[in-house]
């Protein structure tokens, strides 16, 4: 239902639609068992230091959960914003902290993030997280993934924590490369970096 109205509103949530296709891959046993004798992936050959692993998957982990709640956070402030729900965002986290599943004391640090700034649009800018997500967590969560990548083990959520966390911080995204292949297509025009916003052109390609 999150991933849904995320769609229909213009709200990337992709880790939390990621852990919804995570689930639907596990629903496949046979085929994956089946696959799995077809599809053999990587040879492994590890060479870390297991203590200095842990510590980074740790560090990994949280920041996915920071790019988690940022994503569902920001869902909710669009959709306040859309039906004028006037919601209180630290209450909320507060809310969950004392009466839901997750009941985790990070939602208090989320509560303290959103009574510092009323106003913050996304959690990944608060000061805290920024420092923790951005200078201690980031390399750790990168080498995590690359271990990933190398051994064949699918980590579909944090890898997609981590590209909703690049594609967040970038100024000029790749996807800038499609308002060019729509006007090659179909003269749909396109802005220019060099040029003020706004300004639109159209080449013949």
């Amino acid at each position: 239902w999150t991933a849904k109205i995320a769609l229909d509103m213009g709200v990337a949530v992709p880790q939390i639609a990621e852990s919804v296709y995570a689930r639907s891959m596990s629903v496949i046993k046979e085929e994956r068992v089946h696959a799995s004798q077809i599809l053999p992936g990587p040879a492994v050959s590890l060479n870390i230091d297991k203590k200095d692993f842990i510590a980074k998957l740790e560090k990994a982990v949280y920041a996915a959960k920071v790019a988690s709640y940022a994503q569902g956070f920001h869902l909710l402030r669009k959709a306040s914003n859309a039906y004028d729900w006037k919601l209180n965002y630290g209450n909320i986290a507060q809310v969950w902290q004392g009466g839901c599943i997750i009941r985790a004391d990070f939602l208090g640090d989320i509560k303290a993030a959103y009574e510092h700034n009323p106003e913050l649009k996304n959690l990944l800018l608060s000061a805290e997280f920024a420092e923790s997500v951005n200078a201690q967590s980031q390399n750790a969560w990168r080498d995590v993934l690359k271990v990933a990548i190398d051994t064949g083990v699918p980590v579909p959520s944090m890898s997609s924590a981590l590209n909703y966390f690049d594609s967040y911080r970038t100024a000029q995204l790749p996807a800038n490369l499609l308002q060019a292949q729509r006007d090659f297509f179909g003269a749909h025009t396109y802005e220019r970096v060099d040029k003020p916003r706004g300004e639109f052109f159209h080449t013949e390609w």
